[in-house]
């Protein structure tokens, strides 16, 4: 690991997964609604960028991880390109997390627990729902999650187009506001998985 300045108190630490949770931990005290908020951008064939935001479930020890449907735009895009970036931004501690990396799928036994981990009508929603498709009604909306309801009972296994993906970064920043818009700002980079660390403070 390499850096070119000195690192203290909230960006203090040789591990920028554990100072994320960190930073994820605290956020949850006070964030008032989803803390875990992360927008994610992805690219179409045409190189067109795309946002939303989504709800990431965990930090691994080398990935951060989020769940989504396999057929839904974001998924679609993530396969084409293999790569995403997001960003977390905490208002009430005026901070963010920006990510970028490469992207592979969890569609294992990791899946399958937080998929049994749901309330029963989010299992049921993920198979009713064709994510970013178009729809007609809301109605119609409604009589598939009956319709599912009525197949698939009390106990539904996880879709097999319903899974997660972990983002493995070769990025990423830590930003904390600075007064007079003078911010913190530092970025971990490495060239691949295995690749050691280079830190760095960037300009504000």
């Amino acid at each position: 690991m390499q850096e070119n300045s000195k690192r203290t108190g909230i960006f203090a630490g040789e591990d920028p997964f554990k100072i994320a949770r960190v930073w994820l931990a605290e956020a949850e005290k006070v964030e008032p609604n989803d803390p875990n908020a992360i927008a994610l951008a992805t690219v179409d064939a045409n190189g067109m960028p795309n946002s939303r935001m989504v709800l990431l479930k965990d930090i691994e020890s080398d990935a951060f991880v989020f769940y989504t449907n396999y057929g839904s735009t974001k998924a679609v895009e993530i396969e084409g390109a293999g790569k995403a970036a997001f960003v977390m931004h905490w208002k009430s501690l005026r901070r963010q997390l920006r990510v970028r990396g490469m992207v592979q799928r969890e569609a294992g036994a990791k899946a399958d627990a937080y998929y049994e981990s749901r309330s029963l009508p989010s299992k049921l929603g993920a198979w009713a729902s064709r994510q970013s498709k178009p729809l007609g009604s809301r109605a119609q909306l409604l009589a598939e999650v009956a319709k599912v309801t009525a197949s698939k009972g009390l106990h539904p296994k996880r879709p097999e187009f319903w899974g997660g993906y972990r983002i493995i970064p070769t990025e990423i920043e830590f930003w904390e506001n600075g007064q007079n818009r003078l911010h913190d700002r530092f970025r971990w980079i490495r060239e691949c998985r295995d690749s050691d660390w280079i830190i760095r403070r960037l300009q504000p």
